[in-house]
């Protein structure tokens, strides 16, 4: 089994919606929106896999939000914050290997994001509006 079918079928057993895929790119688009998921971009780029869900836009002159940001990623299990290309768009992305993933590694990079939204949900709002 390749590593996007394997990717697919994890998915499909954590009880994540595929919203769509692109096998050409090894790419898939997945909600769990029980978990503060929508539309995360998973992406098998061997030898790693791409996790990325965006979270919010910001203003790019924002500093005390960066830093909070930035201090916040100290306390995330796995993944991070970061910014998109634009520097206006913050995504929460994590990088997992291929080779040996699991669905437990899996599981928990999905876990963590639902933490951090959980726990964080009234900064990140107020940075959203910000």
């Amino acid at each position: 089994m390749d590593h996007f079918e394997k990717v697919k079928n994890f998915l499909t057993e954590l009880e994540c919606e595929i919203v769509s895929e692109d096998p050409e790119e090894q790419l898939v688009v997945v909600n769990k929106e029980e978990e503060g998921i929508l539309n995360m971009v998973i992406d098998c780029e061997d030898p790693i896999l791409i996790i990325e869900q965006f979270l919010f836009d910001v203003k790019t002159d924002n500093t005390e939000t960066f830093k909070s940001l930035l201090q916040k990623n100290r306390e995330i299990v796995h993944g991070a914050f970061t910014l998109d290309e634009t520097g206006t768009r913050v995504i929460f992305r994590d990088t997992l290997q291929l080779e040996n993933l699991d669905l437990n590694e899996l599981e928990g990079s999905l876990n963590s994001l639902s933490l951090l939204i959980s726990e964080y949900y009234e900064e990140l709002l107020t940075f959203a509006k910000a």
